[in-house]
């Protein structure tokens, strides 16, 4: 019987160690700055398929019959909160046409920069630079970049691709408001889209060294009846040697943008 007791009291005491109870939440686990704030600097990358369509989608052929298996587009699990977007009715129209002309008209198709949140979970990596005062965030794709500010600035002068991003951290949370983003990006290749009242408030929490909860809050008053909400994990590159690599895709597209205004010459 003692020796029955003494096991016990053993494992009584090892799990009391091991649990939350030892006061060692992953969050506090996360590597930190010299400020004492999480230390986000690496490379990241979204491992799904949101880039292809946010919501819950089947696989089903690419756009070239011939390629078979090639470039068919891979299924995946929607990150929308709720599962769907709440489009207004005629935002929704325009919502299919995209869908049904994605193969022209989606923006990543003439490497134009991705905007946010897309830059997040497109199928390349990127990568976070963390100071004080300001995050890079640098991007595979088209070699996109962004700033975020984490001292007030002053309102964004212009709309552009990427916007501008304001940063702040709640606890360790990591929350950037965007603000002064175009028209001109989709959300996914499914034609998911938004008008220049786009406004993103971007959430970044770490729940361990290696993991990010990302969540992106969406508010466009000219496209959906309310802010609708997607998240994801993001996880940390490992590898010896993890860098971002070249994809420079302007010389890709040129043929496609601009080869109709080639001087002919001859028959």
């Amino acid at each position: 019987m003692k020796f029955g007791i003494s096991i016990l009291s053993v494992a009584v005491c090892l799990l009391s160690v091991s649990g939350p109870a030892a006061g060692q939440t992953s969050a506090s686990r996360f590597p930190r700055s010299a400020d004492g704030k999480p230390d986000l600097n690496g490379i990241w990358q979204a491992m799904n398929n949101a880039n292809w369509d946010l919501r819950d989608h089947s696989a089903h052929a690419g756009p070239v019959v011939s390629l078979g298996a090639e470039f068919a587009e891979p299924g995946g699990t929607g990150v929308v909160e709720g599962g769907d977007i709440p489009y207004l009715p005629a935002a929704l129209a325009k919502k299919k046409a995209n869908f049904e002309n994605r193969y022209t008209d989606d923006p990543e198709i003439k490497c134009y920069m991705p905007g946010i949140p897309r830059a997040t979970y497109m199928p390349y990596p990127f990568q976070i630079v963390q100071s004080p005062k300001y995050i890079v965030m640098a991007y595979e794709f088209a070699s996109a970049s962004r700033t975020i500010y984490m001292e007030k600035v002053p309102e964004a002068p212009f709309d552009s691709w990427m916007g501008q991003s304001v940063g702040r951290w709640e606890g360790d949370t990591l929350v950037v408001d965007v603000t002064g983003l175009n028209d001109q990006t989709w959300f996914d290749r499914a034609g998911d889209f938004h008008s220049d009242q786009l406004h993103v408030v971007e959430r970044y929490t770490p729940i361990s060294a290696e993991v990010i909860q990302y969540e992106a809050t969406i508010e466009d008053p000219q496209v959906f009846s309310r802010p609708w909400k997607i998240s994801m994990p993001l996880y940390k590159h490992l590898e010896k040697g993890a860098r971002l690599n070249e994809f420079k895709c302007v010389e890709f597209v040129e043929e496609l943008i601009y080869g109709k205004y080639r001087k002919r010459t001859g028959k």
